[in-house]
């Protein structure tokens, strides 16, 4: 079965909340109390977020984290790669030499395929179209 992570469940519900508003700056505390998850949770992951360059630390009495682009700029893929690692359905889907079968492989090119359509999926689904379903389920073909 293919399932990310909770922590990365979590992450695009932060980073969710967070594109309802992105010019606004917002605390580890308030985003914990809104979302109903634990501060120290949501503290681990908008630090790793704001290390990966998809939110903006600000220091200071009214600082907190901001997104450091437009919500319709961040794309899922992105997030996902922040939070997971790059997308791969398999271990040799995204990279040579790590299947000892790799050299007389029939599905290999198959299972590579498979995690492009994948990634290109995620890759045009954008914080902003999380928030909007219908705009969602459009861009994908599909009804979410």
């Amino acid at each position: 079965m293919l399932r990310i992570s909770k922590l990365t469940d979590y992450g695009t519900v932060i980073l969710a909340q967070m594109a309802r508003e992105p010019s606004r700056t917002y605390s580890a505390a308030s985003l914990a109390q809104t979302i109903k998850l634990p501060l120290s949770t949501v503290r681990k992951l908008l630090k790793l977020l704001s290390r990966n360059g998809l939110l903006i630390s600000c220091r200071g009495k009214q600082g907190g984290y901001r997104l450091a682009k437009p919500p319709q700029q961040i794309s899922l893929a992105k997030v996902i790669d922040v939070l997971e690692g790059p997308v791969a359905v398999t271990e040799c889907s995204q990279r040579s030499g790590i299947c000892k079968l790799e050299a007389h492989c029939a599905i290999r090119r198959q299972w590579q395929g498979v995690n492009g359509v994948i990634y290109q999926a995620l890759e045009r689904l954008s914080l902003d179209s999380l928030l909007n379903t219908p705009e969602a389920s459009g861009m994908l073909g599909m009804k979410l």
